[in-house]
Order: C-alpha cells, then structure tokens, then sequence
C-alpha cells in the first residue's frame, strides 16, 4: 500500500495540473482526457526525474527510506510529489498542446 499511495498522488496531481494549464491557455488543450492522460503521465515523469536531481530528492522522498520501513507515509515526501506531480504535468501538457497547434497551423 505505501508503494500504491504516492503513485496515486502523482497521477492525480499531474492530471490536475494538465487540466489547469488547459484551463489557462485554451489553445494548448487537447480535451479534458486528453489533458488528464498526458498531465498524469507527466506527474509520474517529473516526479521520477526530480528524485534524480540533487536538491530535488528530498522534496519527492526519493532518499526517505525510514517511513516505509517503519510502515508509515511520509506526508511530506507526499506533498512534495503532489506538487512535483502538478508542475510536471502542467508542464508537459503544454508541450505537448504547443506541438498540436503547431502541427494544425503546417
């Protein structure tokens, strides 16, 4: 279960941040589902790609190995993953809604 939790997270927290960023700019959307897999798919990424930067590990609980051998969650590493999980998936949402619409205009 501590393996599923902050996977959860990071899908959510990315496809909230997917939605948000369509929300903001409306030619980056690509439709509610479509926002929501790839901001999903980029929670999951950036999470994994921050817990490779120094610095960055700490905040996604990338090196906090007591809490799962203790049992428990990490509430902190799971905040930071949310976060890392919106910002990500806000980010790759509008990358990919920008290599749409310039794909329609060619």
């Amino acid at each position: 279960m501590e393996v599923i939790v902050p996977i959860l997270v990071q899908l959510v927290a990315g496809g909230v941040g997917g939605n948000i960023i369509a929300q903001l700019a409306k030619s980056l959307s690509l439709g509610t589902v479509g926002n929501s897999i790839v901001g999903a798919v980029g929670g999951i990424a950036g999470t994994w790609l921050a817990g490779m930067i120094p610095g960055l590990d700490g905040l996604v609980g990338a090196t906090a190995g007591a809490a799962g051998a203790a049992g428990g969650l990490d509430f902190g590493a799971l905040a930071g993953q949310g976060v890392t999980g919106l910002v990500s998936g806000g980010i790759l949402t509008a990358i990919a809604g920008l290599i749409k619409s310039s794909m329609a205009k060619a």
